[in-house]
């Protein structure tokens, strides 16, 4: 297959047909063996937010079922893992489609678990070295978050960042971005309330000063394009999930493109151009 700048690995380089062709070209490797793929739901404080047709946190549920219906096949199986204020709730691998069920029922079950007295906060950098640590066969692995870091930074590096990178250097890695719109833009509806999920601070905001939406909306896009710019230096499928689109199209769209083709014979892939 031809090679494509950004989309696919250069460690996959096929040097005889590279040669024999004279453009470059990737191998597109098949998998035979049985696969066990493992999906990390951020369930912090933060995805406990939502303007539109659902909660962060319900979306999150859906992506975690759409992986276990996407990757669903003959020996196939999916783990997944929730992280929480108390640390990461790992669940055992579960046939693909019993997989989607479970998360399913979570999505319209368990509040989020609130944090104990003196708890550190969720740490996703720690809970993706735990996924690495603890299921280091090669495989699928997808992480769902909003990417909303704890203390509040939006500039790199994030935290997040060396671990996914060693995470998607053994594994097909699918990092799932979940962002409502008003985490992008403030509405002009004058004196706001507004309360941080994570620390419980409050603030009162001014939406009809122009200047401080122009302003919010700029740091917004601004994170955008750190976090983007983060997931594909760590060489990750990145896709952004909101709360007030279809985002049910959305990943299939980006699965598409990706050429996502699950197959009962094969374990499916996430990587560009693999099946």
């Amino acid at each position: 297959m031809r090679y494509r700048p950004g989309e696919h690995d250069v460690r996959r380089m096929d040097w005889n047909v590279t040669a024999r062709v004279g453009e470059p070209h990737v191998w597109r490797p098949q998998a035979t063996h049985e696969l066990e793929a493992w999906v990390l739901v951020d369930d912090s404080p933060s995805m406990a937010f939502g303007t539109a047709a659902l909660e962060k946190r319900d979306l999150a549920a859906g992506a975690a079922a759409a992986i276990g219906l996407l990757t669903q096949g003959p020996g196939n199986r999916l783990g997944a893992g929730y992280l929480t204020a108390g640390g990461v709730r790992w669940e055992a691998p579960l046939p693909c489609r019993a997989a989607a069920q479970r998360a399913l029922r979570r999505r319209g079950g368990d509040a989020p678990t609130p944090a104990p007295p003196r708890a550190e906060a969720p740490d996703l950098a720690r809970a993706i070295r735990e996924l690495a640590a603890r299921h280091p066969r090669p495989g699928v692995r997808v992480v769902v978050s909003d990417l909303v870091e704890a203390d509040g930074r939006t500039d790199r590096p994030f935290a997040w960042e060396v671990p996914l990178r060693r995470l998607a250097a053994r594994h097909e890695v699918l990092l799932v971005e979940v962002v409502d719109p008003r985490e992008l833009e403030l509405p002009d509806v004058g004196v706001l309330t507004l309360r941080d999920p994570e620390s419980g601070r409050r603030r009162e905001v001014a939406t009809s000063d122009r200047r401080l939406r122009e302003r919010y909306a700029a740091a917004a896009a601004e994170h955008r394009s750190a976090t983007a710019a983060a997931v594909r230096a760590a060489r990750a499928q990145h896709v952004t999930l909101r709360t007030d689109r279809d985002w049910v199209r959305d990943l299939a769209r980006h699965l598409h493109r990706a050429a996502v083709r699950p197959n009962a014979r094969t374990a499916p892939s996430i990587t560009p151009g693999t099946r």
